[in-house]
C-alpha cells in the first residue's frame, strides 16, 4: 500500500521513537548518540520511546481537521460551508479523494507503525535488567495506543487491514483488509493487555489500567451492536457495564469540579483526563496542535496573527442547550457578546463579535498560557480523547442496556454526577434519547459524536439515519439573545445506512488494488 511503503523506512528507524517527545514526561539525549543497539537499556529508555506515541507528527494528520471535522462536522455539530472538503462532510456526499478522510487513514497508520516498531523493539531489543513489569507497562502504553487508532479505523471504514510487524511489509506490500470482527477482536486482545499490564497510577498524562478499562469498555459498547438487529450483545454489554463500572467505582476518580476548566491549559492532564494527546509549543508546523490556529475567531487569540474563524456550531447544536446549560455552552462555543476574561488576558479579555463561533480549544496567546515558545500550530493543550465524563456516561449507557429507559441507582448516581457539575438539574429517569443528547452536549467538539452515531447504527440504523436527516445542518445569525437559522445554502444528499461507512481513500486503493476486494479473515 502506498502509505505503509511511504512510512515503511520511517517506522522501522529508532528516530521515530523520538519526533514527538514532550518534555512533560522525559528529556531526550542528542538523537546522534542513539542508535538500536544503545537503545532499550533501562527502564528510562522505555519511557522515552512511549512518550513518543502521545503525540506530535504521527497524531497531525488527525488532529488537522479530521477529529472536529468527522467527529463534529460530519456529525452536525459544526458548520463549515467554505471548505470543499468539509461541505462533503457536511452535505454527506463524500468522495474517495476527500483530503480529511486520507488524512486519516494515513494518521492512524503512521500511529501504528510507530506502536509496532515500539512493541518489536521492547520485545527483542530491551535489556534483561529491565524488570517484566517495567517492559509490560511499555507495551501497555503502546498496545493502548494502536488499540485507539485501530478503533478509529473500525468505526469508520469497518474492515480494514491488521498489522502486526511492519517489517514484514518488505515481501508483501500489497495488503487485504480484514473483516470487521476480527479487527475489533484485535483491538480488544490489545486493550486487554493494557488492562493487565498499566499502573494504576502513573505521572500525569501517562496511561494507567483505568484508561484502558474505560476505553476497552467503549470498545465492547460499540461492538455489542456489530451485526445486530434492533437490540446489542448481552455478553459484550455486561463486558463494557463491568469495565466502565470499576471504573467509576473503585479508581478513585472523580470529575473536575469546573467543566469550563476543563479546557484551560492550566488544567491540562487533571485526573479527569484519562487519555489526551500530548503536545508541546515551538515544535514545528505538523508536529504541534494546530486546532486553535483552525477554530480561533479572532487574531487577538492566537499568537502570529493568523486564525480560522467561519466556524462554529450548527443551530441543531445551538437549540439542544437549555438557559441552565449556559456552563458547558459558554465553554463549548462563543456566542455575540460572550465576555472570556482568560483570553487576551493582557488586552483586557476578549469579548466575541461574530454571531456564534468555536470557544473549546481556544486557549489564548503566549502570555496567556505562559507559555512564551507556543505560535500559531503549537497549542499547548492536552486535548482528551478519552475522558472520565465520557466513561460515567458510556456506564450509564451500558446499564441501559437494550431498555428504552432506565431508573437504576448506578445510572442515575453517575448521569446526575455529570448534570451537577454543568448546573443542570438532576433527573429521576433516564430515556435512552435523554442519554444520546446528554453525551452530545457534553462532549461536543470534541470529536466524539460521529462515533456515537456509529455505535447506534451498528443495531438500529434506521434510528442513525432518521437523526441525521432530521438535523438542522446550517449556521444562525444571534442578536439579543436570539438565534434565527440561516436559509440552507447548500444541499445535502439524504443520510442512508451507507453513509456510516466512509469510502476507502482513492490513493491507497490505487497503490494497494487488494483493498477493494472481499475481506478476508485475520484469525484462522
Amino acid at each position: 500500500m502506498k502509505l505503509f511503503n511511504k512510512i515503511f523506512s520511517a517506522a522501522t528507524g529508532i528516530v521515530l521513537l523520538f519526533c514527538s517527545c514532550q518534555k512533560n514526561f522525559l528529556e531526550r539525549p542528542p538523537l546522534a548518540q542513539i542508535t538500536v543497539d544503545n537503545f532499550y537499556k533501562s527502564n528510562a529508555d522505555l519511557r522515552l520511546a512511549t512518550a513518543a506515541l502521545y503525540g506530535g507528527s504521527p497524531w497531525f494528520d488527525w488532529q488537522y481537521f479530521p477529529i472536529l471535522g468527522i467527529g463534529d462536522v460530519l456529525s452536525g455539530n459544526i458548520l463549515q460551508p467554505y471548505n470543499s472538503n468539509l461541505v462533503q462532510l457536511t452535505t454527506f456526499s463524500i468522495t474517495p479523494g476527500n483530503e480529511y478522510i486520507a488524512n486519516t487513514w494515513r494518521c492512524m497508520y503512521k500511529v501504528i507503525a510507530q506502536t509496532n516498531t515500539v512493541i518489536k523493539a521492547i520485545t527483542t531489543r530491551a535489556a534483561d535488567s529491565i524488570s517484566i513489569a517495567s517492559k509490560n507497562a511499555a507495551l501497555g502504553e503502546s498496545r493502548f495506543i494502536r488499540a485507539t487508532a485501530y478503533f478509529h479505523l473500525a468505526q469508520l471504514w469497518g474492515a480494514v487491514p491488521i498489522i502486526e510487524d511492519n517489517t514484514k511489509l518488505i515481501g508483501s506490500p500489497l495488503l487485504p483488509r480484514n473483516i470487521t470482527t476480527d479487527v475489533y477482536k484485535f483491538i480488544i486482545g490489545d486493550l486487554a493487555f493494557a488492562v493487565k499490564s498499566l499502573p494504576a497510577s502513573d505521572a500525569p498524562g501517562r496511561l494507567t489500567t483505568w484508561a484502558a478499562q474505560g476505553m476497552l469498555a467503549k470498545v465492547y459498547l460499540t461492538r455489542a451492536g456489530l451485526g445486530q438487529n434492533g437490540s446489542r450483545n448481552a455478553s459484550d454489554l455486561d463486558s463494557a457495564r463491568y469495565f466502565a463500572g470499576n471504573v467509576c467505582n473503585n479508581s478513585g476518580l472523580s470529575l473536575l469540579p469546573s467543566y469550563y476548566n476543563l479546557f484551560r491549559t492550566q488544567y491540562n492532564d487533571n485526573p479527569e483526563s484519562l487519555f489526551a494527546l500530548q503536545w508541546a509549543p515551538g515544535v514545528g508546523y505538523g508536529i504541534g496542535n494546530g486546532l486553535q490556529a483552525q477554530f480561533a475567531s479572532s487574531n487577538v487569540l492566537v499568537p502570529g496573527g493568523g486564525f480560522g474563524g467561519a466556524i462554529g456550531p450548527t443551530a441543531d447544536l445551538y437549540f439542544l442547550y437549555t438557559t441552565q446549560d449556559s456552563i458547558r455552552r459558554k465553554a463549548t462555543f462563543m456566542l455575540k457578546g460572550d465576555h472570556y476574561p482568560e483570553l487576551n488576558a493582557a488586552g483586557g479579555g476578549f469579548t466575541e463579535t461574530g454571531d456564534a463561533n468555536i470557544k473549546k480549544h481556544i486557549v489564548g496567546t503566549p502570555q496567556d498560557n505562559n507559555a512564551p515558545t507556543t505560535d500559531l500550530w503549537n497549542s499547548v493543550e492536552h486535548n482528551a480523547v478519552l475522558r472520565l465524563g465520557d466513561v460515567y456516561l458510556l456506564y450509564v449507557e451500558a446499564i441501559m442496556g437494550n431498555n428504552a429507559t432506565t431508573t437504576d441507582g448506578q445510572a442515575l448516581l453517575y448521569f446526575n454526577k455529570i448534570r451537577t457539575r454543568a448546573g443542570v438539574d438532576p433527573v429521576t429517569e433516564i430515556a435512552d434519547t435523554t442519554l444520546a443528547k446528554e453525551r452530545r452536549i457534553e462532549l461536543a467538539f470534541e470529536g466524539q459524536y460521529w462515533f456515537d452515531l456509529v455505535r447506534l447504527s451498528y443495531y438500529n440504523p434506521q434510528s442513525a439515519v432518521d437523526q441525521l436527516n432530521k438535523q438542522q445542518r446550517v449556521g444562525f445569525a444571534y442578536n439579543n439573545g436570539v438565534a434565527a437559522p440561516y436559509v440552507q445554502n447548500l444541499t445535502i444528499t439524504p443520510a442512508t445506512p451507507a453513509t456510516f461507512t466512509m469510502p476507502l481513500p482513492a490513493t491507497e486503493v490505487t497503490a494497494d488494488p487488494l483493498l477493494s476486494q472481499p475481506p478476508v479473515a485475520y484469525y484462522k
